[in-house]
């Protein structure tokens, strides 16, 4: 038997809380480029990027 939608919106919450947190550790540590390629990542990762931006502390 299936998961309920309930759970499986929660399994992927879980999911992109972890991705975040380790894309956000990456923007930290690099530079330039790299940077440049977490945030896009990020942006398609989410609709709340905006909101993920302010926090990193992200100029756009």
């Amino acid at each position: 038997m299936g998961s309920s939608e309930r759970a499986k919106e929660i399994r992927r919450r879980r999911q992109r809380k972890q991705k975040l947190q380790k894309l956000e550790a990456k923007f930290k540590k690099s530079s330039g480029e790299v940077k440049s390629d977490v945030l896009d990542k990020v942006r398609s990762l989410t609709p709340g990027y905006e909101t993920i931006y302010e926090n990193w502390g992200v100029e756009k």
